[in-house]
């Protein structure tokens, strides 16, 4: 069993000061795209991903993540490929992706695009089967009575190894591991799998090491103010779910407005915004099953709202299927329906003032009430850059009335390109999940 010790710090550590990230510039405005490489392209390797890096590119990605590169194990391994955060040598690549120099010449690719890279880190277990387990560090790991390796306690990844975090010596080996990617490959940063569930203080340590590299950038896939000790960003896991509520009519508006009451987060944190990724696709649905027809109305929300927006490869294409997760099953690239519409967002994310993230980004402004339950308007401020949004969160036609005069003024439509001054009491009708973003 894991420290008790550890546990009890890692509940107790948001009462410390949190110290300054060195957090890079370019992470302020930027949008993040996430890559899961077997599905990407036919060919499912790294060659297939730099194949698509400029359409991305032109879209309007600044990050992309890329779900573990690493060998997958083979002990325990579930359905014929295996889980990618099943990982057997986190020095190594995956052969079904390509070499070592395939993987530097795509990220170099993206690189020269003006793309960052960051890979997702999987640190709180490997493969019953990895390779510090057959060089005898088995004290490395979480033992059972008999002292075997196990599971992480309470999940079904029965294809995994649980890692002790009370040895030094795994920790810095496994630092040593992520400082290698960084050193060796100028990759920007990690996405880190269930990060709350690693201690606070291996991350901060890792952080810190990985900084006197190069400054990174760092997402957890978890949530807690205690993890921007280490991270710029976490996920907005209970944003996501609110989402899924709204459309579900499990709850309304007034489920965003408690959300955005909260204090601020420390350290200039802020949260990915997202409709769907890996997880929420092959698991619990794909949006549309989950969001519906509301799918584009939150996607608008997911990129005007606070925090980074993310889009899961194949939503711009409309992907209509959960993604097998152990076999191969390729994203179709066929629609491309929605590339316009996302380039539109993410572009707008890149360039207003208004939308800009960490060091003293700005909450929205709310100019709709809690009690309005099936619509919701917002402004986003930057001086007098504005970018106004308004949102039927209903299956039903509705019409919005802005009140505020503090909003008056030109604009311009997001999606459109038309001109429109608003004046006191101006009218929106919104068709059922509808939406209109005006800039300014």
């Amino acid at each position: 069993m894991k420290s008790l010790i550890l546990t009890l710090l890692f509940g107790l550590i948001s009462l410390q000061a949190a110290a300054q990230l060195k957090t890079p510039e370019w992470v302020k405005s930027a949008t993040i795209y996430e890559v899961n490489v077997r599905q990407f392209s036919p060919e499912g390797n790294f060659a297939g991903v730099q194949a698509q890096l400029p359409r991305l590119k032109e879209m309007g990605v600044d990050i992309i993540w890329l779900m573990p590169i690493h060998p997958i194990g083979e002990l325990n391994r579930k359905g014929s490929l295996g889980s990618y955060y099943a990982v057997r040598d986190y020095r190594e690549v995956n052969p079904e992706f390509g070499s070592h120099e395939d993987f530097a010449a795509m990220v170099n690719a993206a690189h020269e695009l003006g793309i960052k890279v960051i890979l997702d880190w999987v640190a709180n277990h490997t493969s019953p089967d990895h390779v510090w387990i057959q060089q005898g560090h088995k004290d490395w790991y979480t033992l059972d009575a008999n002292g075997n390796v196990q599971p992480t306690l309470g999940t079904d990844w029965t294809d995994v190894a649980d890692l002790n975090f009370d040895n030094k010596a795994m920790r810095q080996e496994m630092i040593n591991c992520m400082a290698g990617w960084v050193r060796d490959y100028d990759i920007d940063g990690y996405r880190c799998d269930v990060a709350g569930w690693v201690p606070i203080d291996f991350w901060k340590e890792a952080r810190t090491a990985l900084d006197e590299i190069k400054p990174v950038f760092m997402l957890a896939e978890a949530e807690g103010n205690e993890l921007y000790q280490a991270f710029e960003m976490t996920y907005g896991w209970e944003l996501h779910h609110i989402m899924n509520d709204i459309a579900q009519g499990k709850k309304n508006a007034a489920a965003i407005h408690e959300f955005f009451a909260k204090p601020a987060l420390p350290n200039n944190g802020f949260q990915m915004n997202f409709t769907s990724n890996h997880d929420e696709n092959s698991w619990n649905g794909t949006e549309m099953e989950r969001l519906g027809d509301a799918r584009l109305c939150f996607a608008v929300f997911a990129a005007t709202i606070d925090g980074m927006p993310l889009v899961y490869n194949g939503q711009e294409t409309s992907l209509d299927r959960r993604l097998k997760f152990f076999e191969k099953d390729p994203i179709v690239w066929r629609k491309m329906d929605l590339v316009p519409f996302y380039q539109t967002l993410l572009n707008l994310h890149q360039t207003h003032p208004a939308l800009i993230v960490a060091k003293g980004q700005t909450k929205p402004r709310f100019l709709t009430k809690n009690t309005d339950k099936s619509t919701l308007a917002y402004v986003r401020e930057s001086g007098d850059r504005k970018v106004l949004v308004v949102l039927n969160l209903s299956a039903k036609e509705q019409t919005v009335v802005l009140k505020d005069p503090s909003v008056a003024g030109k604009y311009q439509n997001l999606f459109s390109g038309q001109a429109l001054t608003i004046k006191v009491n101006h009218q929106e009708k919104l068709a059922p999940w509808g939406y209109a973003v005006y800039v300014r």
